[in-house]
């Protein structure tokens, strides 16, 4: 671990937006296939895990992974290239932008709502069993806390007293539905009494309000007293997926989101304020970034796509 400061914060939130902004073009260019998530927008909670998280520690990821990827440690360019399906990825171009996996880091994710959690659980169990000294991290979205696999899994944790974080990225839609339509408390974090877990709801566009809670929920779970629960409210500026219409948000409510919850802006004005840096340093952080980032997505245009003689290679067979 490594105590992150504000600019460090911001000098890696720029780096995710870069990154997710990456993959959109491999979107229109038919380089990227299936329907692409990006956290364009929540990349305060990813970036505010960075510091508390330990290398053993697991971290599984919903359809919008990249962000909580980069967070693990995950390598870009092996990580990019998975998601251009090149044979340099990840998983070797098999996996894509739905399905990378990391072993060496205990990284993984699922395109199936609500089910990072009972992954995450058997990371969880598995530490509590061993005697190992790490906790297992699930991230959802609020959509996924209204499955019968949030209830089952906090339950068996709270009981069992299993390191387990479920971080919660409340945007405020399930897919097209807003939370407030389909839950029947007012925050997500207040359920957390009912399985005697830690639980606390946080401004999601905050890095340093979110990087104090994570640590607070990661230390409660780490210290053999149970789940903890997250909640980060958070708005996505772009669509469920690339390719939606996303005619059930109005023209006004996504730019006046992006006017006043974008953390990249919010970090920038605070640090300006606090005299930790100048408008042209930071211009300079996001200028380095963009040519690092347009450079490794070069180098991953130029490697080879999977042999298609190989189809049926690292697949299980019944």
């Amino acid at each position: 671990m490594s105590e992150m400061t504000l600019i460090d914060q911001f000098r890696t939130m720029v780096t995710m937006r870069h990154f997710e902004e990456a993959c959109l073009e491999g979107v229109s260019t038919g380089e990227i296939h299936g329907e692409l998530h990006t956290g364009i927008g929540q990349e305060a909670i990813s970036a505010g895990m960075i510091g508390t998280l330990r290398a053993e520690d697991a971290v599984v990821s919903t359809h919008r992974n990249h962000l909580h990827g980069i967070a693990k440690g995950v390598p870009l360019k092996a990580f990019l290239a998975e998601i251009y399906e090149r044979e340099t990825g990840l998983c070797k171009g098999r996996g894509g932008h739905m399905h990378p996996f990391d072993p060496a880091r205990n990284f993984s994710a699922t395109g199936i709502v609500g089910s990072s959690i009972p992954v995450a659980l058997g990371y969880a169990y598995a530490f509590w069993f061993e005697g190992e000294p790490n906790v297992a991290v699930a991230v959802t979205g609020d959509g996924g806390t209204n499955t019968g696999a949030f209830h089952e899994c906090m339950n068996i944790a709270g009981a069992w007293k299993l390191p387990l974080v479920v971080v919660v990225e409340n945007n405020i839609y399930a897919i097209s539905v807003r939370i407030e339509d389909v839950s029947a408390t007012p925050t997500l974090a207040e359920r957390a009494s009912a399985y005697s877990a830690w639980g606390q709801k946080v401004d999601g566009t905050d890095v340093e309000q979110i990087a104090t809670a994570f640590a607070q929920a990661v230390e409660h779970a780490r210290g053999g007293k149970g789940p903890a629960l997250l909640e980060a409210t958070c708005y996505r500026f772009r669509g469920h997926y690339e390719g939606d219409h996303d005619s059930y948000r109005s023209r006004n409510e996504r730019e006046q989101a992006q006017q006043q919850s974008d953390p990249l802006l919010i970090t920038r004005q605070r640090l300006i304020e606090a005299k930790a840096a100048t408008e042209q340093q930071l211009d300079e952080i996001i200028d380095v970034s963009k040519k690092e980032m347009s450079g490794l997505l070069a180098e991953v245009r130029a490697d080879p796509m999977p042999d298609p003689m190989e189809v049926s290679k690292y697949c299980f067979v019944g």
